[in-house]
Order: C-alpha cells, then sequence, then structure tokens
C-alpha cells in the first residue's frame, strides 16, 4: 500500500485529493490542521505523532523533524543498506509528498503562534521545506506536490498508471524546489528591509539581491513579433498590473507593458489633472491643465506625429470631452483611473484599442538592468521638486510664472533619455529632444518639434550644457528660462551666455541620466 504524506498551509483541494489517494488505495499520514481537515472530512488518516511516537515539542517548531519521516521520503527503494537502516528502525516508504508553506510575505499578525499573534521569526517554516526538499531530492522515487493545481493531474496519472511517470515526478520536484526558493528568497528580503536604514555615509544596496519571478502574464509577443514575451512578478509582491481592468483591446504585447509603465509612472508625479502621451519609452507629449479633456488636448498638440501609436495616461477619470478628441487617434492603450460611462462608450467602439484603469504604482526597490552574468542595480531615480539646493546662477531672475514652467519641464525632461532636452510653456510640454549622442542636437531636435510655441517658456536639460552652444540653441527656440543640474567645467560660460541674452538659469544641482 502506497503512502502519502499531507501537511499543507493552503488547504484547498486537500481533502478531495485525500479521498481519491484512499480511493485509491493509499495511506495517509498528516499533521495538525491538515489532518485535523482530512479526518472531518471522514477520511482516514493517520496523525503524524502516532507514525513517529513523538508528540509536537518546542511550542510545535518540531513535528515532522524525525528520522521515520525523513528516512520514509530519503529511502532508495534499490539500495540494499537503505533497505536495511529501513527495517532496522521501523521505517515505512513515502510515496507522495503534499506539503506547501505558510505565507512569510503575509502579514503576520493575523496568525497565532500559542496565546498571541505570531512574529516574522515565528512564521519561518522549517519542517515543510525540508520536507518539499527531500522529496523533490528524491524524485527518482518520490512525487511532491506543492501547488493544489497539480492535485488533479496526479489523481488522474495515478488513477490510469498506478503511479507517476518519472517526466512528472522531475517536473513537480523542479516546482518544489522553486516554491522553497521563493520563501528563502522572502526571508532575506524581510531581513534585508526591517535592517536599520542606513546612514549617509553607508551603502544602500544590499551584499546580495535574491529576486524569485513567477510568470504572471503571458504577452502576445516581445519587442518584435518573432520574440516570445511575458510579464514576470516577485513572488509576494502587489503590482498595479494585477489589479487593473483592461475593458476593451487586444492582448497587451512587451512594449505595451513596457511603455503604458513609463507614462502611468509619469502622469502620477503630478497633482493636477495631467494627460502623458508616451511612444517607444519617451513622453512626446505632457501637458497639465483645467480638467482632463483640456490636458489631453494640449498633450497631443506637443507631438501630433509621435502621437500616433502611442500610450495615453490620465491621473483623472477620463471624461467624454477627453474620449472624443481620443478616440480619433489611433492609440495603442489609455490608461487612467476610471472612465465615464460615455466616455468608456466611445473608446471601447475603437475595437483594438486597449482600454485599462488602474490604481497607481508602487515605488520601485531597485532598477535593475541585464548584463553578461548578472545584473547592474541602482537605487531608483527620484525626481525631487524645487527645494533649497536649487539655485539661481543668472543676474535674472525668474518669475513665478517660469519657476512653474520649470518645475514642470524638470519633471517631464527626467523621464525623458538621455541626452534630454524640453521646451515647456504654461505646462505644457512643446518640444522633446530624446536619446542623442550630443546634447546641442537634442536641443536642435527639440526646438524643431516647439517650431516657436516655446517662445516665453522654459528649457529644461537633464545633465548640465557642456558648452554654451546648447544655451543658445534653447535661446534661439526663444524659451526666457532654463533649469539644468549645472556642473560643467564651463558653466561660468554658459552662465555667461544665459545673462548675454538676458534669460534666467537655475542650477539643481542634480543629474538625472536616463538609459
Amino acid at each position: 500500500m502506497p503512502t502519502a504524506l499531507l501537511s499543507v498551509y493552503d488547504k484547498t483541494g486537500v481533502a478531495d485529493l485525500a479521498r481519491s489517494l484512499v480511493d485509491l488505495g493509499w495511506s495517509l499520514v498528516s499533521s495538525g490542521g491538515t489532518a485535523k481537515a482530512i479526518a472531518d472530512a471522514g477520511i482516514p488518516v493517520t496523525d503524524v505523532v502516532e507514525w513517529t511516537g513523538v508528540p509536537a515539542i518546542l511550542g510545535h517548531r518540531v513535528v515532522t523533524l524525525h528520522p521515520k519521516v525523513h528516512g520514509g521520503i530519503l529511502a532508495d527503494p534499490t539500495d540494499p543498506e537503505h533497505q536495511a537502516d529501513m527495517a532496522a528502525y521501523d521505517i515505512t516508504a513515502i510515496d507522495l509528498v503534499v506539503a506547501n508553506l505558510y505565507p512569510f510575505g503575509a502579514d503576520s499578525a493575523s496568525f497565532q503562534h500559542g496565546s498571541g499573534p505570531a512574529s516574522k521569526v515565528d512564521m519561518i517554516d522549517i519542517g515543510g521545506p525540508a520536507m518539499v526538499r527531500a522529496a523533490a531530492k528524491n524524485h527518482a522515487f518520490v512525487g511532491v506536490l506543492v501547488d493544489p493545481s497539480d492535485y488533479d493531474g496526479v489523481v488522474t496519472e495515478l488513477q490510469g498508471s498506478g503511479s507517476l511517470g518519472a517526466d512528472t515526478r522531475r517536473r513537480l520536484a523542479r516546482n518544489a524546489f522553486a516554491h522553497t526558493a521563493e520563501y528563502d528568497a522572502a526571508v532575506v528580503t524581510w531581513f534585508d528591509e526591517s535592517d536599520a536604514p542606513p546612514a549617509a555615509d553607508e551603502q544602500v544596496l544590499p551584499d546580495s539581491i535574491h529576486l524569485s519571478l513567477e510568470k504572471a502574464q503571458p504577452l502576445r509577443y516581445g519587442e518584435n513579433p518573432h520574440q516570445e514575451g511575458a510579464r514576470y512578478r516577485q513572488v509576494g509582491a502587489t503590482s498595479w498590473w494585477d489589479s487593473m481592468t483592461q475593458h476593451g483591446g487586444k492582448e497587451l504585447s512587451y512594449l505595451n507593458v513596457f511603455d503604458t509603465e513609463a507614462a502611468w509612472r509619469l502622469v502620477q508625479r503630478f497633482d493636477e489633472p495631467a494627460v502623458v502621451v508616451v511612444k517607444h519609452a519617451n513622453p512626446c507629449g505632457v501637458a497639465i491643465g483645467d480638467d482632463i479633456g483640456a490636458a489631453y488636448v494640449a498633450a497631443n498638440a506637443c507631438d501630433p506625429v509621435s502621437a500616433f501609436g502611442g500610450i495615453v495616461a490620465a491621473n483623472r477619470t477620463v471624461t467624454k470631452e477627453m474620449a472624443e478628441p481620443l478616440a480619433a487617434v489611433f492609440t495603442e492603450v489609455v490608461i487612467a483611473p476610471d472612465f465615464e460611462p460615455d466616455a468608456l462608450e466611445i473608446l471601447l467602439s475603437k475595437k483594438n484599442m486597449r482600454v485599462m484603469s488602474a490604481s497607481a504604482p508602487s515605488a520601485l526597490p531597485f532598477d535593475l538592468r541585464p548584463v553578461d552574468g548578472g545584473l547592474l542595480v541602482q537605487q531608483p531615480d527620484v525626481v525631487a521638486g524645487r527645494s533649497e539646493a536649487w539655485t539661481v546662477v543668472t543676474t535674472v531672475q525668474p518669475t513665478d510664472a517660469q519657476w512653474r514652467d520649470m518645475e514642470f519641464a524638470w519633471v517631464v525632461c527626467a523621464a525623458v533619455s538621455s541626452n534630454a532636452i524640453v521646451y515647456a510653456k504654461d505646462r505644457q510640454a512643446f518640444g522633446v529632444g530624446a536619446g542623442q549622442q550630443n546634447r546641442l542636437d537634442s536641443a536642435r531636435i527639440a526646438a524643431e518639434r516647439a517650431d516657436g510655441r516655446a517662445a516665453g517658456g522654459a528649457c529644461a536639460s537633464d545633465a548640465f550644457f557642456p558648452f554654451a552652444d546648447g544655451l543658445k540653441a534653447a535661446v534661439a527656440a526663444g524659451v526666457t528660462c532654463v533649469i539644468q543640474p549645472g556642473g560643467s567645467v564651463r558653466d561660468d560660460e554658459v552662465i555667461a551666455a544665459a545673462d548675454e541674452h538676458g534669460i534666467a538659469m537655475v542650477f539643481t544641482h542634480q543629474r538625472h541620466f536616463r538609459h
């Protein structure tokens, strides 16, 4: 008679699995709450305490950590020495282990330990991972189930052939090691997050990063149709992507997700009604308006050619007044907190437009880029607003309106690929120069796209002007104020050029390269 050991936190389907195993002639061993759930369902089960002859000790920390349990799991039935040990110590082979771990990433206060709430240390499972790893190691002879979604398939295979095939056992073992890896990663992350914040002169990146990712969403394709793509989610993390509602349109592709993330994060930086249009991860239209409809019209006016096939993000409920002009422009994705019924009806008439409502994104712990053999890791770039660190370096002082335009242009510029130049007026972007190898070309491209509309407005540069020529190109575009980090060996020349042309210039003393 084959034997199954069941000890699960997630009891979904465990009683049905137990009943199916008993119907197939299996005997069951179980522990704690799992044993009670099985017994309460009227299914015969032996408690592991009876199996081992040793009660749960140390406040339930030691239950399954016993030679009769682990000997039964790890035994090689083809090894005479193993068989002799099993006979000597009355160890019965265990053919299937069904175990999953209580969620370390969950709020431990909701779990009881003794007479009070559990601490995070109490939540660190020992016996569960030990059983799972043992069964996975011995997958040549033992099956291991950690995911309730696998129960039905295993039962079907047992009903058909009486045992699990080698390929099935290997697949289940791989899933089991992934399960324990996810768990260990969550524990390590807790240690890192619970440490005291580092001092100003200490490193803020941990010595090691343990990422455990699960496939959350298959995508239509990658950057190109011949590439497969998927969105993965860090195990235990919450994501606005998982809670968002897609009201209509085709399935998302890799670039839809990538560009929508960029647009959605940028539009959240504005408190007033704002719309962002993104194309190939760069904003090609950003505006603040009295209402969301006006903000969209202004954002789209920045660069209507680039906006074709772009991503539109709004930080207010989309109204009919926004939806009507938006529906006239081919748009891949529109995302907002919500949609008025009339607006939704208008947008859903565009069958290929992906219409999404979502909550705000959470802060990112790290910025990761793949390199050969690993990852480049950095803190996320936080774009600070106006502060005492910002200094006016020119004779001319900015007006209140110029300060507003510079602050707006600075936020937009930080989201543009370097080298980046943004021209804006009345908190509406008119010219975006992105991703050029020199700053002068970015300034010229932005000026060409602004086409005089930024006259009297602001210029933002994500890094310092290495020469005065870039600033002169901005002046030629008609701007009357400039915001940039400063820090060039030729700052004096650039400041002199600004004074010569009678414009105001502010140094932020913080660069925002984006590659």
